[in-house]
């Protein structure tokens, strides 16, 4: 294990009291390969759109809502809605929702919406922002691990802890 992946694991232990409460309330939904609420909601009721056209994290609406891949997508308007709508796969997020660099480190992890980047147009989330930091240091070789092991981290039934 490199001294990087030892960090990031000691970072992502460090932060298991937040999380720990989040999975527990959230285990059902675990086994979805999005990360979702129990009313089906992703993105803790974030915009997708939001992140990538205005480049920060804004809380949708109910009113503004539409269904991808199971997930319920909450919007601020109903033309970021249309925007979705017309392109879901440009504006979802990467690893179903789930902490991008847990996924790189192996693990299945709930998200603060608010410790997001979007990156050459795709949008990765994380667990917090001292996390989001660790995955911005190396975006490229996370990402590779990350996709390496989502096949493995989506298809377990429940959030890893820490």
């Amino acid at each position: 294990m490199s001294v990087f992946t030892k960090a990031a694991v000691s970072l992502l232990r460090a932060t298991a009291v937040l999380v720990v409460s989040a999975s527990t309330a959230l285990a059902q939904n675990g086994a979805r390969p999005v990360n979702v609420d129990a009313q089906g909601v992703i993105l803790h009721g974030y915009d997708a759109v939001s992140y990538h056209v205005d480049a920060k994290a804004e809380k949708g609406s109910a009113q503004f809502s539409a269904v991808h891949e199971g997930a319920t997508y909450y919007f601020v308007s109903a033309a970021h809605r249309d925007a979705f709508v017309a392109s879901p796969a440009r504006f979802a997020p990467a690893f179903g929702g789930y902490c991008a660099m847990g996924v790189a480190v192996g693990k299945k992890l709930d998200v603060d919406p608010t410790a997001f980047q979007v990156r050459n147009g795709t949008l990765f989330v994380n667990v917090n922002a001292k996390v989001r930091e660790m995955w911005t240091k190396d975006v490229g070789s996370n990402e590779q691990k990350a996709k390496k092991n989502w096949p493995v981290v989506q298809s377990r039934k429940t959030f890893d802890a820490m």
